[in-house]
């Protein structure tokens, strides 16, 4: 690598550097961007060496764009001079070593998280050594009759009940009511005074266990949101004084001129001075095809500069972009109770008042504290309180094995309850990747295969994604792809290119028609290819393919190259299953415009009336809050940033593993597959539990309900109460485990 020259360009330098593989695409101070061919040669290099420079002291920001063969560098110079640090970072990129930064990687990902879920793990069930200890120690004095001392048993005891002691006075002297604790200290109580110390401890260590596996079924109450930092970039190049300069994002003014250069985010709302770029904006609004910005046009933070350079007025910054505002809007989203909802506690608050009356009308009437503790102890809570999250827990298990996270025992509860989805369009429905469908081409000129290997040629190393989409597709159909000569890249329009000595366009037909190619012959064969088609569809089957661009050679027109955002393959056979089985509402909401959005739902067969197109963040979340206010129960699928609101706003909110980081986080489901189809299986899993519920209610109920019959009339001994009542729950959490076993079971074979 050898430093050829330093020129003058404005205010900074330029050095260029004599490398086989890397070239200096351009710097300013403190910032350079490099072209390395080896980022579409070799397929772990953009990992590796990107975590290999952020491990450089010189290196304070380094953004890879693997599909441009770039990398940005923000560095800091320290104790050596431009040149000296733009050698060493070239030398890194020269000498990326992958098994050392693969281990490096490794080594800071691992080791936190690991010691702090152990640390979490030991909390939680730390709280079942005390209520074990009583029992075991109860068991070992009482039925076995070992030399245990009596003392020390029921020590044991009051330190394993003191929890529940101290609830229960908290809520009597506190709170001014009688809760489930109450019920539980009462029933403990008799059970000492008797000296049966089996049947409480017994009693406390189920209640105990119910908790714990509660507390890990449980959901965060907070989410993680996004750092608005990182959704309209950490960092900006403003003009001021005549000087480029580097600020943080947040502190641009109103009114400073920004510059946004290829491959970064833009970091402001703003309106373009100077200059042209190709805009995708999906993260923000999800429209799947990026927009040419132009001097006029508005832009938005956050939105991602593909190609060009652009010049933009700050008009808002900050926190009132309108990223920033679907941060907000995110944070200030209604936040439910997010652990499983306690449906033990809902039940004794109907039936301890009622428990203890009778306890009270048979130990006054009896004088037998027996009776009245089998009456205590038959609260009909104990059962609901371990099976319910034993439920939950099974369930969590089952989706986790499906390739589904689920949050909370509260999503499976509303994910069973669900009446009406709604789902986002690109990247959800469709692939969120542009694809080559077709050729058509003009009769008696060109074959198909020469056309596409025409606009392959042409459009080969340019990063708009349809540049892209075609190359692929030329690869995949073994088209021979020729070198390029001399070419000419209009942004937002398309591009002339000399192939093998002819003069090739490949770009839309207002490129085409400017450069004086007739495009008549063309739309006299295919006639629903024109804008303003009145053809049905089923006279013109082509008429769903909206999107063309357009091959002309030596000033002669020779076909168009259809694209477009593929519907993913799951997506038709999930909406039927939706429909038909279910009897759910289908919805489709979207920030792309409505004409695609109509497209897609044709295809889908959801009818237009269900149909939103283009929706930002906030719009969004209102359609959402209507439905809900409509009555109907609703969850929400999407994954990106522009998605985050309305999944905060749904009853169930789903997301993909592959989704935006804002949006995965805010999900209450997750597709780690990344597969539709696997929302089914989550709702399938959501029903099956519900029905479990049910069934468990119904055998902690009906024996409890008998026992509570006999020690009111003919009474019952406490401890065929205790048999009753703990072998009901018992039966209850193994049926709630039955789906888990079964599932285990299956898979063995």
């Amino acid at each position: 690598m050898q430093i050829i020259k330093s020129q003058q360009q404005g205010s900074a330098s330029v050095l260029a550097f004599k490398t086989p593989t890397i070239s200096l695409v351009h710097r300013i101070p403190g910032r350079v961007r490099f072209r390395v061919m080896r980022l579409t040669i070799e397929t772990n290099y953009a990992k590796n060496v990107q975590e290999l420079l952020e491990l450089d002291t010189h290196v304070k920001k380094v953004r890879v764009n693997q599909a441009a063969s770039s990398i940005m560098i923000n560095y800091q110079t320290k104790d050596r001079s431009e040149a000296e640090v733009l050698e060493h970072l070239v030398y890194l990129m020269e000498n990326v070593d992958n098994s050392a930064t693969k281990i490096v990687s490794q080594k800071v990902d691992s080791q936190v998280p690991l010691e702090t879920e152990e640390e979490e793990n030991e909390g939680e069930w730390s709280s079942l050594v005390k209520p074990g200890l009583a029992t075991l120690l109860a068991f070992l004095g009482g039925p076995l009759k070992l030399p245990i001392s009596p003392q020390l048993s029921f020590s044991a005891l009051a330190i394993a009940a003191f929890p529940v002691v101290k609830r229960a006075f908290h809520s009597l002297f506190i709170n001014h009511r009688i809760n489930i604790d109450c019920l539980d200290f009462l029933s403990l109580t008799l059970g000492a005074i008797q000296g049966k110390l089996l049947t409480p401890a017994l009693v406390l260590t189920l209640h105990e266990l119910g908790d714990v596996i509660r507390e890990q079924t449980a959901r965060s109450t907070e989410h993680e949101t996004a750092d608005l930092l990182d959704a309209i970039g950490r960092f900006a190049w403003v003009k001021r004084d005549g000087e480029i300069q580097q600020i943080a994002s947040d502190q641009v003014k109103q009114g400073d001129t920004v510059i946004v250069y290829p491959g970064e985010q833009i970091p402001v709302d703003g309106e373009i001075l100077q200059g042209e770029a190709v805009i995708d904006q999906q993260q923000l609004t999800g429209e799947s095809m990026p927009v040419v910005g132009k001097i006029g046009t508005i832009v938005y933070a956050s939105t991602l500069v593909r190609s060009g350079q652009i010049y933009i007025k700050a008009e808002r910054v900050g926190t009132q972009t309108r990223a920033a505002a679907s941060i907000e809007l995110l944070q200030k989203a209604p936040v439910h109770d997010t652990r499983m909802a306690n449906y033990a506690s809902q039940m004794a608050d109907k039936l301890i008042l009622p428990s203890l009356v009778l306890a009270t009308i048979v130990l006054g009437t009896t004088r037998d504290p027996s009776r009245g503790a089998s009456i205590l102890t038959l609260d009909f809570v104990t059962g609901i309180r371990v099976s319910v999250p034993t439920a939950f827990l099974g369930a969590l298990n089952h989706t986790t094995r499906h390739g589904i996270l689920v949050r909370s025992g509260r999503t499976l509860e509303m994910l069973a309850e669900i009446d009406t989805i709604v789902f986002d369009k690109t990247g959800t429905l469709t692939q969120g990747n542009i694809a080559v469908v077709g050729v058509e081409t003009v009769a008696g000129r060109m074959s198909a295969e020469e056309v596409l290997a025409l606009a392959a040629s042409a459009e080969q190393r340019i990063t708009h994604p349809v540049a892209e989409a075609i190359f692929s597709y030329a690869q995949e159909q073994g088209v021979n792809i020729s070198p390029r000569g001399e070419w000419d890249y209009k942004v937002g329009l398309g591009i002339q290119a000399e192939i093998d000595g002819k003069d090739v366009l490949v770009g839309s037909a207002k490129f085409l028609t400017q450069a004086g190619v007739d495009l008549d012959c063309f739309y006299e064969h295919h006639p629903c290819f024109q804008e303003n088609c009145e053809h049905p569809n089923q006279e013109c089957p082509v008429s769903e393919w909206l999107s063309l661009i357009y091959v002309a050679c030596n000033g002669e027109f020779q076909g168009a190259i259809q694209y477009k955002d593929p519907v993913r393959a799951e997506s038709m056979p999930l909406i039927v299953r939706l429909e038909k089985d279910y009897g759910m509402e289908v919805h489709l909401l979207t920030g792309d415009n409505e004409v695609r959005a109509k497209m897609v739902a044709a295809e889908l067969k959801i009818p237009e009336s269900q149909v939103h197109a283009e929706a930002f963040p906030d719009q969004k979340a209102a359609i959402v809050r209507d439905l809900r206010r409509a009555g109907k129960t609703v969850a929400f699928v999407g994954d990106g940033l522009n998605d985050s609101v309305a999944l905060a706003y749904a009853d169930v909110s789903v997301s993909f593993e592959d989704g935006s980081d804002v949006a995965r986080e805010t999900a209450d489901v997750v597709l780690m597959n990344n597969n539709l189809s696997s929302l089914l299986e989550a709702i399938a899993i959501a029903k099956e539990t519900k029905n479990l519920i049910e069934q468990n209610t119904i055998m902690v109920v009906g024996p409890n309900l008998v026992a509570l019959g006999l020690a009111s009339t003919v009474g019952l001994h406490p401890l065929i109460a205790t048999v009753v009542h703990n072998g009901s729950a018992i039966a209850a959490g193994l049926n709630s485990l039955r789906p888990l076993v079964q599932h285990q079971l299956e898979s063995g074979k």
